[in-house]
C-alpha cells in the first residue's frame, strides 16, 4: 500500500503539485455502495480509497454528490453546500477528505454552475414572480408574437433551449435538461453567491474543482440566433448549430478570472474546466493563458473520436507549445463511451487497454484516469429497458448513452453484484466484467491492473514523463506514434502501435543506446537502430543526461 505522504509532485513545487499528476475519477453512483441500498455513496468510496492510492495516483476527482432530484444523475444541483441523502453526509464527506489526505491524496470536486436544478431553491423564488428578489438570477424570456420560443437556441438533450413557465409566462433557458435551468451570470449576485459556494468547499478542505461545461456560463444578452454549423452528416440537432451565442461568450473570462483570483486566496488548489466547444483546444488554450485564468482544462478532443491516428494525436499535443499553458488529457469519463470499446475494433483486449493506458499516462499534461480504466473494462451492455440517462433514452438506438461507462465497479469476481452492492444495483452488471474484476488482477502478473501500478509509479518517478517537454519525433508510418518527454538532461522515448493487427518496422537507429523499461515494453523491441512494434505494441525507453 501506498504509505501517507509518499505522492511525487512531478514539478517539485507544492502550488504545482496537479502539474504532471495522474487524478482519478470516481463517480460515486456506481463505485461503491456502502449500505446496500444498489446505489454508490461517499462511505463505499471511502472504503475503497486504498485501492485508489495503491495505484500510486496524486489525487480524485468527485463527481456530484450535492442534493439533488437526480434528473441528471447530480448535474442538476438542488443545493450546492449539502451531501445528497443517497450519498451520505457532510461529516462523511469531511471523513473522505481526511481519509484521502492521509494516504497521500488530494480531492477534487465537481462544481456545476452554468445551471441549477429547477428544484433550487434559487430558481423557485426566480419562477414564483417577475419581482422577487431573484426574478433575474436565471435567463427568462418573453415569447415571440406567435408565442414560440424567443430564438432558435437548442439544448443538449434535443429540443428547444427554452422551457414556458406558467408562472411567469415567459420562457426560460435551460442548455440541457427542462429541469436544469440555466443560471444568469450577467447579474453580479449570481456570480457572487457561486463564488460563495467555492469558498465552502475550499474552507472545508478540497484542494481543487473540475468545473462543469466551463464555457457555458454565460449567454448572448441580445439572445441572436445561433448560426447553422454548415454540418448535413448529424444524428443530433444541437451539432447542427454553430452554439456562437449560448456558449463560449467573451465574458465567461472575467467571470474565471473572478474564480481564480478566490483559489489563490487558499495555498495549494487547482482548477481543471471541461471544455465541450466546436473548437475544443482553441478555447481550452484560452481558459489556461496566463496566470490570471484557470490552471488548466481537458475537453472532448480524445474522448468523442472513434479512430485515432498518429496525426490525430499528434495534432492536439503540439498545440500546447506555449509552456504557460497546461494540458489535461482523459481518454474515459463519465459521459463518453469507455476508450477500450471506442478506440477497439471490436471491445478490446488486455494487451489493447494496456496500449492505451501507456499512450495517456505518456502524455505531457495532467491525466485523468476514470474508474474502471486500470482494469481495462470495455463499455458495459445496458438493455433499452434499464437505461437510465435521459440522452439515451431520447436519442434510442443512434445514441447508446451515458449508462454503458456508468455500470458498477467490479471488485470481486464471485461476489454478489461483483462486490459493488449486497442489493440490485442502479443500472446492471456487465458480466463480462466479473472477470475483470479488482480481485482477479491483484498480484496477477501481466494483468492490466498490474500494469496500470507500474506504469503510474514509474511516471511519478520519472521527471521527463510527469512534467518534461514533448517533442514529436517523425516516423514513416501510420500506425505509429513516437514521441520523447525531456526534462533537464533526462529523454524518454515513448512509441506506440496503433495498430491492432499490424506490425511495424521504424528505423530509430539514434535511440539504439537509450535503455528500455523493462516492464513496460510489450511487443515492443529496439534491436540494430530498427524498432519494431507488434500490433498494440509499446516501447519506452529512456537516456539519463
Amino acid at each position: 500500500m501506498i504509505e501517507a505522504g509518499s505522492n511525487v509532485i512531478g514539478t517539485g513545487d507544492a502550488a504545482s503539485w496537479w502539474k504532471g499528476a495522474v487524478i482519478y475519477q470516481i463517480y460515486p453512483r456506481s463505485f461503491a455502495d456502502s449500505n446496500g441500498d444498489g446505489i454508490g455513496d461517499l462511505r463505499g468510496a471511502i472504503e475503497k480509497l486504498d485501492h485508489v492510492a495503491d495505484l500510486g495516483v496524486d489525487g480524485i476527482w468527485l463527481s456530484p454528490f450535492f442534493t439533488s432530484p437526480m434528473a441528471d444523475y447530480g448535474y442538476d444541483v438542488a443545493d450546492y453546500c449539502d451531501i445528497d441523502p443517497i450519498f451520505g453526509t457532510l461529516a462523511d464527506f469531511d471523513t473522505l477528505i481526511d481519509r484521502a489526505h492521509s494516504l497521500g491524496l488530494k480531492v477534487i470536486i465537481d462544481q456545476v454552475y452554468s445551471h441549477t436544478s429547477d428544484q433550487h431553491e434559487w430558481f423557485k423564488e426566480s419562477r414564483s414572480s417577475s419581482k422577487s428578489a431573484k426574478a433575474d438570477w436565471y435567463v427568462w424570456a418573453d415569447a415571440k408574437e406567435d408565442g414560440t420560443p424567443p430564438n432558435n437556441w437548442l439544448s443538449m438533450f434535443g429540443g428547444s433551449a427554452w422551457s414556458w413557465d406558467t408562472s411567469r409566462r415567459q420562457y426560460y433557458l435551460h442548455n440541457f435538461l427542462r429541469e436544469q435551468p440555466d443560471l444568469n451570470f450577467h447579474n453580479p449576485a449570481v456570480q457572487d453567491a457561486i463564488l460563495d459556494v467555492t469558498r465552502f468547499w475550499l474552507d472545508r478542505g478540497v484542494d481543487g474543482f473540475r468545473l462543469d461545461v466551463a464555457n457555458n456560463y454565460f449567454h448572448d444578452i441580445k439572445l441572436r440566433d445561433n448560426p447553422t454549423s454548415g454540418r448535413t452528416d448529424l444524428s443530433r440537432p444541437y451539432d447542427f448549430q454553430h452554439h456562437r451565442f449560448n456558449r463560449s461568450r467573451p465574458e465567461n473570462i472575467a467571470f474565471l478570472e473572478r474564480l481564480r483570483a478566490v483559489l489563490d486566496e487558499y495555498p495549494n488548489k487547482t482548477s481543471v474546466a471541461e471544455i465541450a466547444s466546436g473548437s475544443n483546444l482553441v478555447r481550452s488554450l484560452e481558459y489556461t493563458e496566463g496566470q490570471s485564468r484557470l490552471h488548466t482544462a481537458y475537453n472532448f478532443h480524445f474522448l468523442e473520436n472513434s479512430s485515432p491516428t498518429p496525426g490525430f494525436i499528434e495534432s492536439a499535443l503540439e498545440a500546447w507549445t506555449d509552456k504557460d499553458a497546461w494540458p489535461s488529457w482523459s481518454l474515459s469519463n463519465h459521459d463518453v463511451r469507455r476508450a477500450l470499446t471506442r478506440w477497439s475494433d471490436a471491445d478490446g483486449s488486455p494487451a489493447r487497454a494496456k496500449m492505451l493506458l501507456a499512450l495517456l499516462l505518456s502524455l505531457r499534461g495532467t491525466i485523468f484516469l476514470y474508474q474502471g480504466e486500470e482494469l481495462g473494462l470495455p463499455q458495459g451492455d445496458v438493455p433499452f429497458d434499464q437505461l437510465r440517462d435521459p440522452e439515451a433514452i431520447r436519442f434510442w438506438p443512434d445514441n447508446l448513452g451515458r449508462d454503458g461507462c456508468r455500470t458498477p465497479m467490479p471488485w470481486s469476481s464471485e461476489a454478489l453484484a461483483a462486490g459493488f452492492s449486497e442489493g440490485q444495483p442502479w443500472l446492471p452488471l456487465d458480466e463480462r466484467h466479473r472477470q475483470l474484476a479488482v480481485d482477479k488482477q491483484t498480484n496477477e502478473n501481466g494483468s492490466v491492473l498490474e500494469f496500470a501500478r507500474q506504469f503510474i509509479t514509474t511516471r511519478r518517478s520519472c521527471q521527463a514523463l510527469a512534467s518534461g517537454d514533448h517533442l514529436p519525433v517523425r516516423v514513416q508510418d501510420l500506425d505509429s506514434l513516437v514521441f520523447e518527454r525531456r526534462c533537464g538532461g533526462q529523454r524518454v522515448l515513448c512509441a506506440f502501435n496503433l495498430s491492432e493487427t499490424e506490425t511495424t518496422h521504424l528505423p530509430l537507429d539514434q535511440y539504439q543506446s537509450f535503455s528500455p523499461f523493462g516492464a513496460l515494453c510489450l511487443e515492443g523491441a529496439l534491436e540494430s537502430g530498427k524498432l519494431t512494434l507488434g500490433p498494440n505494441g509499446i516501447f519506452i525507453a529512456c537516456e539519463e543526461g
